[in-house]
């Protein structure tokens, strides 16, 4: 008994060593003076940030920034449990804005409010409006945005002279005038439009029919007209040899010249520059030439602040005067492709002349730009993700495909709740 009250003694020594030092390295970490920032840019757009990072450092701040790029998956993984653990969490984070307000829900954000007073020109008017409305959830600011990324539509020069000389006059292209171009091209080998990531496609062309994900915040509304009516449209263009056939490579199309528009993210424009076309950007492929009923599917990468016990003031305080930096020093970001969410980059010539631009040079634009911020989006880019074209190839039915999407988000959703 004396043996084994030793034994017990000495495992709770242990453990309370253990602790301590978990304590320690987790009070070590904020009392620190540097200031430890995740995000999941891993490619080109890791060294434009990187650019950011070097150039704000460089002005010998108190707190200099520590830049740690994950990749996506990995760093989402991580969250939920360095949270929960209370240890190894950054001092500042980049999510994208759809995950915002299941994050508040489950407890992993801390609000900037009280933070914000210090800095009054991280506001409204200094964003562009759909980025910065994401980042705040009843009443509270849980996002400072980045950027707004969004997916627009690239086209070949030389083959819209050759098949829709005019389609390009109101920066708008329409599905009927891509039909039209496709009947023309396709006797000569050409493909007139690439059927690429399918969730950006999907959802731009549900809100312009005026389609919505949830009516009530928590219910998925997916088995609806709009999304019928987008399935079957894109199923009819299929059908008719419009567009890229099933197992073929859009963008080997596109960049071999053998593809007259390609819808893909603004991000991509650097790649795209490397090949010989003579390209250009515009708008999603729209179903009206109505400039005020335009939708281009977006999201943003927004600043957060992962919950903590004892959060430092000083340090916080810190990581909101690097953000209000990046504001207006975000010309790195757009040399990545990327749109920044601040206004001031409007003003900057070279980014006048970036392609991308044309998104955030006017009203219209700007307010053709949409963010599906449901709580539960991730649930419906899960499963438009993984069945993607299915209705269109004609691997299964639109009525299934629809059901089921309704179903299988629903499903998950009560699962969660239940948890």
């Amino acid at each position: 008994m004396r043996r084994l009250r030793s034994l017990v003694l000495a495992l709770a020594t242990i453990l309370l060593a253990f602790v301590a030092v978990g304590c320690t390295s987790s009070r070590a970490q904020s009392d620190s003076k540097t200031i430890v920032f995740w995000n999941p840019f891993t490619g080109p757009d890791g060294t434009s940030m990187q650019k950011l990072v070097n150039e704000y450092n460089a002005t010998k701040p108190e707190y200099p920034v520590k830049n740690i790029s994950l990749t996506e998956g990995d760093m989402y993984a991580k969250i939920p449990t360095i949270v929960n653990s209370g240890r190894g969490i950054p001092d500042l984070q980049i999510v994208h804005v759809e995950r915002i307000k299941d994050y508040v829900h489950n407890g992993i954000l801390d609000t900037y409010d009280q933070y914000l007073s210090n800095y009054p020109n991280i506001k409204s008017s200094n964003y562009v409006q759909e980025a910065w409305n994401g980042g705040s959830y009843e009443g509270h600011r849980y996002g400072i945005p980045l950027d707004i990324h969004t997916f627009v539509m690239y086209y070949n020069k030389d083959l819209v002279a050759k098949y829709c000389p005019e389609a390009l006059d109101d920066n708008i292209v329409t599905f009927d005038e891509i039909k039209a171009a496709g009947e023309k091209a396709k006797k000569d080998g050409i493909t007139a439009l690439g059927l690429t990531w399918w969730k950006p496609n999907y959802l731009s062309m549900l809100g312009q029919q005026g389609g919505e994900l949830t009516k009530n915040g928590v219910d998925p509304t997916l088995n609806t007209e709009p999304a019928k009516n987008t399935l079957n449209f894109y199923k009819s263009l299929y059908a008719a040899g419009i567009t890229s056939r099933d197992g073929q490579d859009p963008m080997q199309l596109f960049l071999t010249g053998k593809e007259i528009f390609h819808p893909e993210g603004i991000w991509m424009v650097n790649q795209i520059r490397e090949s010989k076309i003579k390209f250009g950007l515009t708008n999603a492929p729209q179903v009206s030439a109505d400039p005020k009923k335009m939708v281009n599917w977006s999201s943003s990468h927004q600043f957060v602040l992962l919950k903590q016990a004892k959060r430092n003031t000083a340090k916080t305080k810190a990581t909101l005067k690097f953000i209000n930096w990046v504001r207006t020093h975000s010309i790195h970001w757009a040399e990545a492709g990327q749109n920044p969410a601040s206004q001031a980059i409007t003003k900057n010539k070279a980014y006048q002349k970036m392609g991308q631009s044309f998104l955030l040079k006017s009203k219209t634009e700007q307010e053709s730009l949409r963010i599906f911020d449901y709580r539960y989006n991730g649930y419906v880019a899960d499963f438009l993700d993984r069945y993607a074209l299915d209705p269109v190839f004609g691997k299964t039915s639109i009525e299934k495909y629809l059901k089921d999407m309704q179903s299988t988000v629903q499903d998950k959703i009560d699962a969660q709740i239940t948890d």
